[in-house]
């Protein structure tokens, strides 16, 4: 663990080794952060999945460098079925530490299969094209798009959320109630999904049972009748056959004969002939009803093809917006890296190529906070590089390092008089001037002021504001600057 103000590495004291200020509080937030992760845990080994989501983000709000609650909070976000919220969390963990990590084997694994993980990030699109469908009133044509969408992730729970929330609004509760068995399988305790569970209970009038049932004798009945049914059954009552003579056997059959052909004649022709005016008039509904399902179906396929450009452009609006979003947050990751190494140009530079409209608000204030650090931190060693090379008679050396300083602050006294000594040992007493004049402007009638006077060889510009007297007096009072004189030794 390092000292969270100073980087170094702490020991079990209370206190850093190094700047010696008090880390009790760090190690209690390294401590809850420990905990929360888990609990994350064991809330994603029962597919408590929401429960894992809230655990996992309150550990990484006590240690955002909690590298295994983020790699778990990707895994859980990609179970889920929301692959783009997965790879962001890989990514700043990869950042964070990028050796020895499973988030870069996570990383490699998607794009090692890289047309799987397209279309699981596709259907993020196409769900947002469904619930703008929705929204416009064509949910014919967002219930096809939901259904092609739940085909290829089938771990969206989005999706089941919002295609069971269009057989709600149609009345088929048993479709939105099988698709809602499917969601919670994926995670056990999601709201909404208990939520639409209990009003298609309210409804229905049935309690849904999350869980399966078995029969008390392991399978299901048979089917087959007692078998004192199957006895009775069997059974049959006696039936008197009486005997008649031949005469009216035959006449009853003659009669029996015509008496037929009569009811063919009568009612089996008509019979047939409306039966075939009726096949004829169904064949006509069949061709009509055919011919509006057809005309129907056409613009359906119209509209889904509108709506699939769409989720195209939407998808590539996507995959550039979490490219940007990306690459800001591996540029902030870049600079912390380099902050803590104590290159602060790379810092900076890296600083300076960070998009903040990508950034959380978390991440702005970082991002500040580091600015401001890396700027004192500049302009610290370009002061000490650029004294330090002063005395040692490296005059070219200073004016580098403290023309740097003074980019970073130009109102540092220190940094403008041994400028303005440099340059005068270097024979450039222009530039020299120029520094010695800043100081009197920014601290006229003090000691500092008096100090760079007795060094300016020009003075027709700095006393234009004053009487024409007392700009001669002050003149001749002023001292000529030595030829090659030292500094006299000002504090840096």
């Amino acid at each position: 663990m390092k000292c969270m103000y100073c980087g170094a590495e702490l020991s079990d004291s209370a206190y850093c080794p190094v700047c010696g200020r008090d880390i009790s509080v760090q190690r209690q937030a390294i401590v809850l952060s420990g905990i929360y992760y888990n609990e994350g845990l064991e809330k994603a080994e029962v597919r408590d999945l929401s429960g894992a989501i809230l655990l996992l983000r309150q550990s990484l709000k006590f240690n955002k460098e909690n590298i295994q609650a983020r790699n778990l909070l990707g895994l859980v976000y990609f179970e889920m079925g929301e692959a783009v919220s997965a790879l962001s969390e890989w990514v700043i963990s990869r950042n964070l530490k990028p050796d020895h990590n499973l988030a870069t084997r996570y990383i490699s694994e998607i794009e090692r299969d890289g047309a799987k993980f397209d279309v699981i990030r596709h259907t993020i699109k196409k769900y947002n094209g469904a619930l703008a469908n929705c929204r416009s009133g064509n949910e014919d044509v967002a219930e096809i798009q939901l259904k092609k969408l739940l085909a290829q992730n089938p771990k969206l729970i989005k999706g089941y959320h919002l295609l069971a929330l269009l057989y709600m609004k149609h009345g088929e509760w048993e479709k939105a109630r099988k698709l809602l068995k499917k969601a919670i399988r994926i995670d056990r305790t999601n709201t909404t999904t208990l939520r639409f569970l209990r009003e298609i209970d309210r409804e229905t009038g049935v309690v849904t049972k999350l869980e399966p049932r078995f029969s008390f004798f392991g399978g299901q009945e048979s089917g087959e009748d007692h078998p004192q049914i199957r006895k009775n059954r069997k059974e049959r009552k006696a039936i008197q056959i009486r005997e008649t003579p031949l005469a009216v056997t035959a006449f009853s059959m003659v009669a029996g004969f015509l008496v037929g052909a009569a009811a063919i004649w009568f009612l089996f022709v008509p019979v047939r002939t409306a039966q075939i005016q009726q096949e004829a008039n169904r064949k006509v509904i069949e061709y009509s009803t055919d011919m509006a399902e057809n005309e129907e179906q056409m613009q359906i396929m119209q509209s889904e093809l509108e709506a699939s450009r769409e989720a195209v452009a939407n998808v590539n609006d996507e995959i550039a917006a979490a490219g940007v979003k990306a690459a800001a947050y591996e540029n902030l990751a870049k600079a912390v890296n380099a902050y803590n190494n104590n290159e602060f140009d790379q810092a900076m530079n890296a600083l300076q190529a960070v998009d903040l409209s990508q950034l959380s608000i978390e991440a702005r204030s970082i991002c500040a906070e580091l600015g401001g650090t890396t700027m004192a931190s500049m302009l610290q060693n370009f002061r000490a590089s650029g004294l330090m090379a002063f005395n040692n008679g490296n005059y070219e050396e200073a004016v580098k390092a403290l023309e740097k300083a003074k980019a970073i602050e130009d109102e540092d006294y220190d940094v403008l008089l041994y400028l303005g000594h440099s340059y005068r040992m270097m024979g450039d007493t222009v530039s020299a001037d120029e520094n010695y004049k800043r100081i009197i402007t920014l601290w006229p009638d003090t000691n500092r002021s008096a100090t760079a006077v007795e060094f300016v060889t020009d003075y027709s510009d700095i006393f234009q504001s004053q009487e024409p007297a007392a700009a001669d007096n002050a003149a001749a009072a002023a001292p000529a600057a030595p030829e090659n004189a030292a500094p006299e030794n000002p504090a840096p």
